[in-house]
């Protein structure tokens, strides 16, 4: 399960020196992808300029670069891959870096905690566009990256698909960055994720919706839910209203993207039990989908549900709410099957 020891955000990239240029190094902004925000340079989660009327652990998640990588094209010959970076927490276990190129994992990289390092990752022959998945959860800052023989260039760019949703969508218990849903399902669908997920948050907050509405992207999943069972309580009637509510205002900023509704997953302990406000979650799922099939009917023809109930059974979870690996790869297939008739090749 990721940690989050994130006090103090790690200080932004500073401006390569004319020496590190002249030795090959890159900036890294041109290469990030999944990016929200940027906060001088630094990849947020969050709206900087707007971060007062969040709540406090949003604001903490935020400052972690869930979902970030650094995507590349590599010219023939291109031998490896090379990327300085500074981590706020390096704490005591190796740091995994993971080579991806379009739906494979081509190998990981692990090296030895450290405040600020330099990891090389060898490229296949031929060149060609890669993906690099860093440790998310050590907040990592990349600082710059170059080629060992031949060049690198920014990745071309690829749609943006914006996820909102709690801890399942942030990726808890995934064995690695590139195995949460959001990571895979964006894979499959050749979209850039952006993971606006935060865990024990995505509770209809309002602001949320709006910092969503403002934020480039063609294609909008909201996967909240299941914390309005018990850590923000809600009857069905609220969380019914709240729903539209969120959706009217994403719809400001995104009046024709593709918009899924993915409601709550598998929670045993909560499927058939009231919270204070007497909502099991199999009300809350229901008032959730309701609401989206109501304001599909009243027009918005773009606007997708995606019951979240059936996609996993009891054996997929890893702690009894979060998905194991092969709980991500489900949702992730159900998502991408969901999505694909109405994201353009």
């Amino acid at each position: 399960m990721p940690d989050n020891p994130l006090r103090e955000p790690p200080a932004p990239p500073a401006p390569l020196r004319p020496e590190e240029v002249e030795a090959g190094w890159l900036g890294p902004e041109p290469f990030l992808r999944g990016t929200a925000w940027l906060d001088r340079g630094r990849a947020v989660r969050a709206d900087p300029d707007d971060l007062a009327r969040l709540p406090w652990d949003t604001v903490e998640r935020a400052a972690l670069p869930i979902g970030v990588r650094v995507e590349f094209t590599a010219a023939p010959g291109t031998r490896s891959v090379e990327l300085r970076y500074r981590t706020a927490s390096p704490g005591p276990l190796p740091h995994c870096f993971a080579l991806w190129r379009g739906t494979r994992c081509l190998g990981e990289v692990v090296t030895d905690p450290a405040e600020e390092a330099t990891v090389a990752l060898p490229l296949p022959p031929g060149g060609g566009v890669f993906s690099v998945h860093p440790p998310e959860d050590r907040a990592p800052v990349v600082l710059g990256l170059r080629s060992v023989g031949g060049s690198l260039a920014p990745a071309p760019r690829r749609r943006r698909w914006l996820v909102h949703g709690d801890s399942i969508t942030e990726g808890w218990w995934s064995t690695r960055p590139a195995l949460s849903w959001p990571a895979t399902a964006g894979r499959t669908l050749g979209l850039d994720t952006v993971n606006l997920g935060y865990a024990g948050g995505a509770r209809g907050e309002l602001p949320l919706a709006e910092q969503l509405a403002r934020l480039p992207g063609e294609v909008v999943t909201l996967a909240f839910g299941t914390n309005c069972w018990s850590a923000a309580p809600c009857s069905a009637g609220w969380l019914y209203e709240t729903v539209r509510a969120y959706v009217g205002l994403v719809r400001r900023g995104h009046p024709d993207a593709p918009l899924l509704i993915l409601s709550p997953v598998l929670r045993p302990e909560a499927e058939t039990t009231p919270n204070a406000l007497g909502a099991t979650l199999e009300d809350l799922r229901a008032a959730m989908e309701h609401a989206g099939r109501d304001l599909a009917a009243e027009g918005d023809e773009r606007l997708l549900v995606l019951s979240g109930r059936s996609l996993l059974g009891p054996e997929h979870l890893a702690d009894g709410l979060h998905p194991d690996d092969a709980g991500h790869a489900r949702i992730a297939a159900a998502v991408a099957d969901a999505l694909r008739p109405h994201v353009r090749a």
